[in-house]
């Protein structure tokens, strides 16, 4: 794996930096990602990957194995990890932002902003400020008890995230409809009520993937056909929905309502899979492979779709293809 270590990093002087970053040409040139993170993300081998690790109240510095770095002029306190590769940089509460300043700061002199995605993922809760630093993107866990009235002012206050995970209980309404929840670029939501996910009239980032209790299918095929119009969703690259309870309507009736095509049968679809917005251990998408598309009215754009059933859930798959139609057919000859 080609993945780097902050402690190393941080004993390195201004001409030993210069020195360094020419004899690692190629190995940095591979480097496409830095996460802070309490996670491991040992998959992604093109990562640089800081752990955060809030230290322990009331035992000693000298007790935890501690040791000192100086870090953009910041004295941070790092960590040996039981298990796993890295150094974990260790703060109090208080502290995080700071010691995430002065860490990302310290990377971004050394990387540059340009070529490297900078991603922040961290758990939501009443009292957290969301960091606004450049080239960094913010990934947020909401938890579902939540103040959904304080969150919603911390979105309205910040830039659009990049990715948002969130459950949601009850038939409590999400979030206003013209929230900044809908322009996050990536939306994971358990949602266990009966109601519909807003998300199928108000997304307006790139990948999502819902859980819901029931199915609606009319939810869906207006859905679709507000694609294929080009009136809305002209970003989104990706969704599945799993249902959790089998809605078991016709599939065949389904896919007639949103006017889908077909590849012929005797030829073998093309797998739809992208790279993940947010990479949770699975840096690419889960493959579609269908038979069925349709197509958008206003650029002629392909999106494959398929309704797959099991004996515990069913899932609808939506991928949509940088391809017109006349590509997409010939992609497969």
């Amino acid at each position: 794996m080609e993945m780097l270590n902050i402690f190393l990093l941080s004993f390195v002087s201004k001409n030993m930096k210069k020195l360094m970053k020419l004899s690692q040409v190629p190995r940095f040139k591979n480097i496409n990602r830095v996460v802070y993170d309490n996670y491991l993300f040992k998959n992604d081998n093109r990562a640089i990957v800081v752990p955060f690790k809030p230290k322990s109240d009331g035992i000693k510095d000298a007790e935890n194995g501690y040791f000192k770095l100086n870090v953009s002029g910041k004295n941070t306190d790092f960590r040996l990890p039981d298990k796993g590769d890295f150094p974990a940089a260790c703060f109090d509460k208080s502290d995080q932002e700071s010691v995430l300043e002065s860490i990302h700061y310290y990377l971004l002199d050394f990387f540059g902003g340009d070529s490297v995605d900078y991603q922040l993922s961290t758990i939501y809760d009443k009292q957290y400020s969301i960091p606004q630093l450049p080239h960094l993107s913010v990934c947020l866990t909401v938890n579902p008890w939540a103040d959904m009235r304080r969150f919603e002012d911390v979105l309205s206050s910040t830039p659009v995230l990049k990715h948002i995970k969130m459950s949601v209980g009850g038939a409590r309404e999400l979030v206003i409809r013209e929230s900044k929840f809908y322009q996050a670029e990536s939306i994971r939501i358990s949602q266990t009520s009966s109601a519909f996910p807003a998300v199928l009239r108000h997304f307006q980032g790139r990948q999502a993937l819902l859980s819901i209790r029931k199915w609606e299918d009319l939810d869906f095929i207006e859905f679709v056909k507000r694609w294929k119009s080009g009136e809305a969703f002209r970003k989104l690259e990706y969704m599945i929905i799993r249902i959790k309870s089998s809605f078991r309507e016709p599939q065949d009736r389904i896919l007639n309502a949103i006017g889908v095509k077909y590849i012929e049968a005797t030829k073998q679809p093309p797998t739809h899979t992208l790279p993940k917005v947010y990479n949770d251990c699975k840096p690419y998408t889960d493959p579609i492979i269908s038979h069925a598309y349709v197509v958008r009215e206003t650029d002629n754009r392909v999106a494959s779709v398929s309704i797959q059933r099991n004996i515990i859930s069913d899932y609808v798959w939506f991928g949509v293809w940088n391809k017109t139609e006349e590509e997409f057919l010939r992609f497969m000859d």
